[in-house]
């Protein structure tokens, strides 16, 4: 068996696994709604994505994935997370060629909004920083769940190397209070704002049009939201109590200009 078709394999097991994934963390997710309507309503099972935008975002997801395996070298780690059509690049590659070869093969996919390449030019991540980064993702989540007035579902966590990356649809003062809940996170190293910013006096409308097709779409498989996934951190992993802990550095993310191209969107 070819490299080329190795590639095509993992890409439809990824997708295959995907899907498996999906119907397992629906009901995944109905537990953490009970969790969160215990601890005060922290954690509502709210998306202000629509449903098709949710569903387009995981077309893009596997396409992207499996466009990048057959492009860059066996060497480069790329992680792909796509939200409201925004693709944020983390990992590492090998060079600068590999690093722009990843984004113009996401920006060459439709529908792709707007691109956020933060890969690094340096050797593969080892499996221990990995496994500590999914540590660290952890613990946002569960740090975001405990904030009073935060919504956790609203942000979507991304660990790569100590670095945490969020995106989501929200307010301004949402992102802030969402930054500086991650930057206080014991282990953090920096914090990395992906958002997509929404005025206050539109979040009704936003969220009435999310639910509003979430009802429409109420006959087909829910998409549920992200696990949770813990692993054993490694010694790189303070102990320190958050409020002692010195906040990690926050800054913008840059912002690339997607595809030209587009299909109908998804309803």
């Amino acid at each position: 068996m070819n490299k080329t078709r190795v590639k095509a394999t993992l890409a439809n097991a990824t997708l295959v696994v995907s899907m498996l994934s999906g119907v397992a963390l629906t009901l995944q997710g109905c537990a953490l709604a009970v969790v969160g309507a215990a601890a005060g309503g922290t954690l509502i099972a709210t998306d202000r994505r629509t449903l098709g935008a949710q569903t387009e975002d995981r077309e893009i997801q596997v396409k992207a994935l499996s466009r990048i395996n057959e492009n860059l070298p066996d060497t480069a780690h790329v992680n792909v997370t796509v939200f409201n059509r925004r693709v944020l690049l983390t990992g590492e590659v090998p060079d600068d060629a590999a690093k722009q070869k990843a984004e113009s093969v996401v920006r060459d996919i439709n529908n792709v909004g707007s691109i956020v390449n933060e890969l690094a030019v340096q050797g593969a991540s080892s499996i221990s920083s990995r496994a500590n980064d999914s540590y660290l993702e952890t613990r946002v989540k569960t740090a975001m769940v405990g904030e009073k007035d935060l919504r956790a579902n609203y942000y979507k966590v991304v660990c790569e190397r100590g670095i945490v990356y969020l995106m989501g649809l929200v307010t301004p003062d949402e992102g802030a209070h969402g930054a500086d809940v991650a930057a206080r996170v014991p282990g953090v190293e920096q914090v990395v704002k992906v958002f997509q910013y929404i005025k206050p006096e539109d979040v009704q409308a936003v969220e009435a049009a999310a639910a509003a097709a979430s009802d429409a779409g109420a006959a087909s498989a829910p998409v549920a939201p992200e696990a949770t996934v813990g692993t054993v951190p490694d010694s790189s992993v303070t102990s320190r109590p958050l409020d002692s802990q010195t906040p990690a550095p926050v800054k913008n993310s840059d912002v690339h200009p997607g595809s030209t191209k587009s299909t109908p969107a998804a309803k």
